[in-house]
């Protein structure tokens, strides 16, 4: 699908120079001199490696067209993903790299998405919020109850992130998957 080059967003598969490219960060300049162009970072989905790009305004690229399929995550194998088709049941294996950060968060019988370009996945991605458990955290300290005070707190899975003082140790609470950062407690 050809796009022009202030139509390219974050998050976008560019066919760029023969290559599959993802975009990071763009920022739209407006020189003093000559045409606007969008300055673009993009990361290679092969090999991982980065670089700038300038579009102009007026430029046509190709951005790449993905299916999107729903996966149902069923077991890790060293760094392998086992993951079942949700409709078809049809199992497949994936790199762990895929997902990316998220990884952590990743529970068995989890949906994942997975993106796919002519046939081969390209990318893998976790609902946005996980609900785990809070394996450890330090105790309230009086007077600290401010609506900004957060304390810091390390999950199940290991990662840590900072909670509200009134989270205890044992306590479900929803995070995001991106980061790590807490948005609330878990409804029972």
């Amino acid at each position: 699908m050809k796009i022009q080059g202030n139509a390219i967003r974050p998050g976008n598969v560019l066919l760029h120079e023969g290559r599959l490219w993802r975009v990071h960060k763009i920022q739209h300049v407006k020189p003093g001199k000559g045409g606007a162009f969008n300055q673009v970072e993009l990361k290679d989905i092969e090999d991982g490696t980065k670089r700038g790009e300038r579009f102009r305004s007026d430029a046509i690229v190709e951005r790449a067209r993905l299916e999107e399929s729903a996966y149902q995550f069923l077991y890790s194998e060293g760094d392998m993903l086992a993951l079942m088709q949700t409709e078809t049941f049809e199992q497949i294996s994936l790199p762990a790299e895929l997902v990316g950060d998220s990884l952590p968060f990743l529970a068995e019988g989890m949906e994942v998405t997975v993106e796919s370009h002519e046939g081969r996945a390209i990318a893998a991605s976790l609902p946005e919020q996980a609900v785990v458990v809070v394996a450890e955290t330090e105790p309230v300290i009086k007077g600290q109850t401010a609506t900004g005070s957060y304390k810091p707190a390390t999950l199940e899975n290991g990662v840590r992130t900072m909670v509200p003082p009134h989270v205890d140790r044992g306590q479900r609470v929803v995070v995001r998957t991106a980061d790590g950062a807490y948005v609330e407690r878990a409804r029972d």
